[in-house]
């Protein structure tokens, strides 16, 4: 037992036991290695070091997908610089991965590795799709030889693993084993040389081969919780890595390392600093999310879901994340909810869709199941709660419908484009809407009707944009949202159809209609055909959807609130995008379309910095000094009276080379921000002014402003927002000032802190 006893052949040896810091002993030489990790320094939020967690033994380094890795300098074998072969190698770790990596371009992400694949050199110990795993080295002879996990041996999320690979040329064998046990074994020739990769360091946690995405993000890194990690020169026997396993169980009580979720679960505390991460707008605990979607109210609770790659701030693979309210104001952070399974209906990602209740009352899920080997990729699926049988109201476990439910056949809608299925249940059965297209007519919403909420029959074209007359709707629709508005003063029942136009020439904002349903043809009449704006910014306020809150009946509508930055300073924060305030979406008296943010929103209102009536310029800005902040919610109601141009200055600096301007042109009727001195970062992209079409009809402007850290949300008189975004260079870029180009009259003004929901 000589390899376990006196570790025997154990050439490097990471225990992992710091339990804080910056760097890991490798154990053998006694070098100390840097942790590679995005907050050992940091430009938005206060540095701190990798997060280290309970481990299989003593404490354990967790790798946050995207920027945690080790780089060990390797001392090459001999005097001349050339690499040794080697008659052995073994290796074992123990493995927690909080997500799998997407396999791109058929590499694994490392555990341990230091390889060329294209010389056939080195040695390779990683994670692939769903959680298989691999063993690969190059041996004399310039052979690459790849050992598999079996069917069936894949690597838990959540939980510890312990993983052993070992090579053995001299009797021409590799071998992989799982928690002590053999799983799987190859034949080699005898007599079998791995040749050592040169030129290269010992990389833990990161490919050193990796692809590169939007030319910063190295994909196939490892995402989870690394510990105990030993690289022998000699070939462990069955008996040593069963002993070594045991090693470990033994001083655990007999038991196999248990693991909280708390320990390896994304953490938001490193972002809660950042000085432009908002702090009341919902958000993943850190890393990527697209629009927020399939909100729905159950037990006590609202659910909200969101578009989600938890390796990184990037567009990759996408998951359901997935929050919990009792006020649609306090969210908390749940497990994801949906993730791409090794099966036949979504592999490759879980995109978009809604949720709605099942025969029993139940919630469901119908989502997007993305499935690269199909044709389309794409069809809509469907997921259950496990509340019937463990009646959990955070509803945290969700059981795939084996098979997608509604495929797209050529000839309905544009093929290949299928997408985002908006369902909606009354007392007569179940109803979907799919965003697609109509080939050579432009974007689409498709309608399907259930009896059951497992066999659906298509019905048409629910409505569909005239590109012609209106070419930035776009050859295709996402996101089809549709919510009942109640009756007019006439008594007609409306409608409210939301769409996200992509596609060559697609504007990608939010448009919507008002308009009459015909039930029988499961198909819409819109009031005007004109589409209308909900925000006059420019793509900062997309991805729509939707529920009708039973406790209150309102309409709401959640959207993403996108981050208007480069990839550069998204990999620098470890955060892209968030979520826009909810909205509460109404018929008017006038037959407008009425918005407001939701009245919770005031459950976050700190101390109350200011009131004030009736003030001319100078005397609101006088007393407008002593109030600055980033997180805010500001009323304003301004009447001009030479001003044709007048709003509010906000993130602005004492000397004015930064601000963001809100105004209102009376002569144009245009709401609008003006970037142009929003910020001197040179990394930054906010810039030029945004607005759009705002008819007050003689009314006083009046707006409603939440300012939190780089978001800006407006909401002028009820009728239009304009979202943005500010990420100002300067700390001090907190004051405020009313702006006019003329006489005007502050007629009211509320100023009030806003406090964080994390």
């Amino acid at each position: 037992m000589s390899g376990v006893s006196d570790n025997h052949g154990l050439m490097m040896y990471w225990a992992f036991d710091e339990g804080a810091g910056a760097s890991a002993l490798e154990s053998i030489s006694q070098i100390k290695d840097d942790i590679q990790y995005v907050f050992n320094q940091a430009e938005f939020t206060e540095p701190c070091p990798p997060q280290w967690r309970q481990g299989a033994m003593g404490t354990g380094l967790l790798f946050d997908g995207y920027s945690t890795y080790i780089a060990h300098p390797f001392n090459e074998g001999d005097s001349n610089g050339e690499p040794q072969p080697l008659s052995a190698l073994s290796i074992g770790i123990w493995v927690a991965p909080r997500s799998y990596e997407w396999g791109g371009g058929n590499k694994l992400a490392a555990l341990v590795n230091r390889y060329n694949v294209d010389r056939k050199e080195g040695y390779l110990l990683g994670m692939f799709r769903h959680g298989s795993w691999s063993f690969q080295v190059g041996l004399e002879g310039g052979e690459w030889k790849e050992l598999w996990s079996p069917e069936g041996y894949a690597l838990p999320k959540n939980e510890w693993s312990y993983v052993n690979a070992v090579f053995d040329g001299n009797q021409g064998e590799i071998k992989l084993y799982l928690n002590g046990s053999e799983i799987a074994s190859a034949e080699l020739p005898r007599g079998s040389r791995l040749v050592e990769a040169a030129d290269t360091d010992v990389l833990i946690g990161k490919n050193n081969h990796g692809a590169l995405l939007a030319e910063v993000f190295s994909l196939q890194m490892f995402s989870g919780m690394l510990d105990e990690l030993k690289i022998y020169n000699v070939a462990l026997s069955a008996e040593e890595v069963a002993a070594s396993y045991r090693q470990v169980l033994n001083s655990r009580g007999g038991v196999h390392p248990q693991l909280k979720y708390d320990d390896i679960k994304l953490d938001r505390t490193p972002l809660l600093l950042d000085r432009h991460r908002p702090q009341y707008h919902v958000s993943p605990p850190a890393h990527w999310m697209n629009e927020p979607h399939a909100p729905i109210y159950f037990d006590g609770q609202y659910h909200l879901f969101y578009q989600h790659n938890p390796l990184g701030p990037f567009f990759h693979q996408i998951h359901w994340g997935h929050w919990v309210s009792k006020d649609l104001v306090h969210w908390r952070d749940l497990p994801v909810a949906l993730a791409p399974e090794k099966d036949q209906l979504s592999p490759d990602g879980v995109w978009s869709g809604s949720a709605t209740y099942d025969a029993n009352g139940l919630p469901v899920l119908f989502f997007t199941a993305a499935n690269d080997s199909a044709s389309p990729n794409q069809s809509v699926a469907l997921a259950r709660s496990t509340y019937s049988w463990d009646k959990n109201p955070d509803l945290v476990q969700w059981v795939k419908h084996p098979e997608p439910l509604i495929v797209q056949k050529k000839g309905i809608g544009a093929f290949g484009d299928f997408r985002d299925p908006f369902v909606w249940k009354d007392n007569e059965g179940w109803y979907a809407l799919v965003g697609s297209g109509i080939e050579g007519r432009g974007g689409a919403a498709l309608a399907f009707a259930s009896q059951d909420m497992l066999n659906w029959t298509y019905k048409g074209s629910f409505f569909e944009a005239d590109i012609q007359q209106y070419p930035y709707l776009g050859p295709i629709w996402e996101l089809p949202v549709f919510l009942p508005l109640g009756s007019d003063k006439q008594g007609v029942k409306k409608y409210l159809l939301l769409v996200s136009p992509v596609g060559a020439g697609a504007d990608v904002e939010v448009f919507y209609w008002i308009g009459q349903l015909n039930k029988q043809d499961l198909s819409f009449l819109p009031d005007q055909e004109e589409p209308q704006l909900i925000d006059v910014g420019d793509f900062h306020f997309t991805g729509p959807s939707g529920m009708v809150d039973p406790m209150t009946g309102r309409n709401i509508v959640f959207t993403i609130a996108q981050g208007d930055r480069t990839s550069e300073l998204e990999y620098q924060s470890g955060w892209a995008h968030n979520g826009g305030l909810p909205l509460s979406v109404y018929l008017r008296e006038d037959g407008r379309l009425g918005i407001e943010p939701i009245q919770e929103l005031q459950l976050l209102r700190g101390e109350k910095r200011l009131w004030m009536q009736d003030k001319s310029l100078a005397e609101a800005n006088v007393l407008l000094k002593d109030v600055q902040g980033d997180m805010l919610e500001i009323q304003v109601e301004i009447e001009p009276s030479s001003a044709t141009q007048f709003g509010i200055k906000v993130r602005k600096t004492p000397d004015g080379e930064e601000e963001t301007l809100l105004y209102y042109d009376l002569n144009q009727t245009m709401l609008l921000a003006d970037r142009t001195k929003t910020t001197q970062h040179p990394g930054e992209k906010c810039s030029g002014v945004q607005g759009g079409k705002l008819e007050l009809s003689g009314e006083n402007l009046k707006l409603h402003i939440y300012l939190d850290r780089s978001m800006i949300e407006v909401y002028a008189n009820g009728l239009k927002s304009l979202t943005t975004r500010a990420y100002p260079s300067r700390k001090d870029a907190l004051g405020l000032e009313i702006w006019g180009n003329g006489e005007l009259l502050v007629k009211s003004m509320e100023i009030w802190e806003m406090k964080s929901i994390w």
